[in-house]
């Protein structure tokens, strides 16, 4: 893939000022923004997916233009071809798995699955082995369940690109060994670039192959390298 994003943002509450001003690009397929929490990775993220719109700059994925103010191009999320799983993956918690998953599907309303797109729902539930869960509601699963849903509604609409934000946070260290590994599978089969936001040192070496190190509300520095290439990583985060 090719990204590119340079964007501003400058967000005021009554107990906060934070401005963001970060710029990145890469080639590889994996890109992982690092940094403390409030450096503006989630923002960022954010930007690329369409979710807010940056004050100033410009985003491209793969020579397509979505944002750029001096052209005033400002594509809607919906037609941006992104998947998002959130960091709590906000799974809809009145429907069932089988229609969290579906969900993407349809635009009209009254929303209903039909026949063509359960059966499409249900081939995706089987390749991320949780068909025995179709009917249960995300009250009744596990958090590693969750992520997998939350995986499956993202991939079925077979997005350009993914985007993952902290997608192991809300799980234990054993639980995010076997989904680490489960992702890395995915995002294979799948053969989808990702833009992944952590805090966490693990992801990076799973799957960096472009490193984003974010300072607050910009980034310190932008390196290149594929995940197996022996980079000392304790030393390149000292640094």
């Amino acid at each position: 893939m090719i990204i590119e994003v340079s964007v501003e943002k400058r967000m005021e509450s009554k107990a906060r000022h934070f401005r963001l001003d970060a710029a990145f690009s890469s080639r590889e397929q994996c890109v992982v923004l690092f940094g403390p929490s409030g450096s503006g990775k989630t923002l960022t993220l954010q930007s690329i997916a369409g979710l807010v719109s940056p004050d100033a700059g410009k985003i491209a994925f793969n020579g397509r233009v979505l944002f750029d103010t001096q052209s005033g191009v400002d594509i809607p999320s919906r037609h941006r071809k992104i998947g998002y799983v959130f960091q709590d993956y906000a799974l809809f918690p009145h429907r069932t798995v089988l229609e969290n998953v579906g969900f993407g599907l349809k635009n009209d309303w009254p929303w209903r699955l039909s026949r063509d797109d359960r059966r499409q729902v249900m081939e995706f539930l089987e390749a991320f082995e949780i068909s025995q869960l179709a009917q249960s509601y995300p009250s009744d699963i596990s958090g590693g369940q969750k992520q997998r849903v939350a995986l499956a509604r993202a991939l079925i609409r077979k997005p350009d690109l993914l985007l993952l934000d902290e997608p192991f946070s809300a799980l234990d260290t054993l639980l995010r060994v076997k989904l680490r590994e489960e992702l890395a599978k995915i995002q294979s089969a799948f053969d989808i670039p990702m833009v992944m936001v952590t805090h966490d040192p693990e992801d990076i070496r799973v799957f960096a192959e472009t490193l984003v190190i974010y300072e607050i509300g910009r980034v310190r520095e932008c390196l290149h390298f594929l995940k197996s290439d022996g980079t000392d990583l304790e030393e390149v985060l000292a640094s």
